[in-house]
């Protein structure tokens, strides 16, 4: 099984194991993600990180100086390897691959959001709907009833493109799911997201039926898991720390308050989280600050009388200029005070992708649910992941294993990218 071959690639990346003691392939996946080293009559290695999750981008990083090492000349191979080994594991290692998983995280976003096959629960048998062709003619085999469970039948990379050019239904939920495991699917590449993943690894359904299976989001397999509901320690860490992160925005009050359920909460991966964005929350925290924004948007919201359909989507988010011409002065008062209150970078720069409405900034899906459920305010919450633990790992293991195979340091199993086109990845958010 491939989960065994994955628990011998974690003893290999082990420090004193064989593949460590070939340290021109850890050097080169430090190079690859953008570390520069150099050697000298030092004694000690002179290493500078640097704050590399609050960088834009590897250039801005490099103009800063970070991910720099001076090494001693005279080290043996072994002590040489053994650094480098413990190098993978530097915070600003960690946050040079965090600005790969954007990277991919915006290319998996972009390709499902590109999708109109890929459509919102509605008639269909089961949880998820794979339409009149039905899920294994679609590269996905059931493991639970009523459509509440799949895994990959076949080809792992050839399932996930399914919710790239097929025709499914799901909610938000499962779009999260799909989300993140596209993530990977960019993040890796098609060859070695295929072999890096035992089909059970990659299960979606209901989250709680996750928790019962190996998925390597939710399940047996998932590893360490990383908590930071309110984003105080990712507020911290910086905008990268936030790439690919999940989560969802939920209803503070009472489901008694749920006019629609269907919109209770939307599900989310971080895509982008703009320069501003990002110091606002180191500033203010987290998410609990715009907890507190939200509630006030809201109680000016029961301010305003609604008019039509989508009213303070069309209102706040399209900015709708006949709308605005027919407020009345003292409504129109309400309306700046609501302004300003997006007018926060938060709202303008913080990225996310929601199964079906795509990429697009947090306030858009705080105005729109003000009309889907305008008796409760929501918060934001980020939901466990294992991207920098668990996840990343894998991704180390991966690269380590394809270099010993082609004897190629440096190279990534990703330089393809999925379908064998070169990957170059850019921001959503300039």
């Amino acid at each position: 099984m491939r989960a065994v071959a994955a628990l011998l690639g974690a003893l290999l990346v082990l420090p004193g194991t064989a593949l460590s003691a070939a340290p021109d392939c850890t050097q080169g996946l430090l190079e690859r993600l953008g570390w520069r080293f150099a050697s000298a009559a030092v004694a000690v290695p002179d290493v500078h990180g640097g704050p590399v999750c609050t960088r834009e981008d590897l250039r801005q990083a490099h103009a800063q100086g970070d991910l720099r090492a001076t090494l001693p000349r005279d080290w043996k191979p072994a002590e040489r390897a053994e650094f480098m080994q413990r190098l993978l594991d530097d915070p600003a290692s960690v946050c040079a691959y965090a600005m790969r998983v954007g990277e991919a995280a915006r290319r998996a976003a972009r390709a499902l959001e590109s999708n109109p096959g890929y459509r919102f629960s509605g008639l269909q048998l089961g949880w998820i709907g794979f339409g009149a062709r039905g899920a294994q003619a679609q590269g996905w085999q059931r493991t639970r009833s009523l459509g509440r469970g799949y895994q990959p039948a076949a080809s792992n990379s050839q399932a996930l493109a399914t919710f790239y050019t097929g025709k499914v239904r799901s909610e938000c939920g499962v779009g999260r799911q799909v989300a993140q495991l596209a993530t990977q699917r960019e993040l890796h590449g098609d060859a070695s997201f295929d072999t890096a993943f035992d089909h059970d690894e990659l299960g979606i359904g209901t989250f709680l039926g996750l928790h019962d299976t190996d998925s390597i989001l939710l399940g047996a397999h998932a590893g360490e898991l990383f908590a930071d509901g309110k984003a105080v320690r990712t507020s911290a860490m910086g905008r990268q720390a936030f790439m690919g992160a999940p989560g969802y925005i939920t209803h503070a009050l009472g489901r008694e308050t749920l006019d629609d359920l269907n919109n209770q909460a939307e599900n989310f991966i971080v895509v982008d989280v703009g320069a501003e964005a990002a110091d606002a929350l180191r500033r203010h925290g987290g998410f609990g600050w715009y907890d507190q924004r939200n509630r006030e948007l809201w109680e000016l919201s029961r301010q305003l009388p609604r008019r039509g359909v989508r009213f303070f989507e069309r209102l706040l988010a399209d900015q709708d200029p006949s709308l605005r011409a027919s407020l009345t002065d003292d409504e129109a008062a309400l309306v700046a005070r609501m302004d300003g209150v997006l007018d926060d970078p938060f709202y303008r720069q913080f990225l996310i992708f929601v199964h079906p409405r795509g990429i697009k900034p947090i306030g858009f899906h705080v105005a729109r649910l003000l009309d889907r459920n305008p008796r409760t305010p929501f918060t934001v919450e980020l939901t466990v992941h294992n991207l920098h633990t668990t996840l990343y790992r894998r991704w180390q293991q991966a690269q380590l294993r394809h270099c010993a195979a082609t004897g190629m340091p440096g190279s990534l199993t990703s330089d393809s990218g999925p379908g064998g086109d070169a990957v170059r990845g850019s921001s959503t958010q300039r």
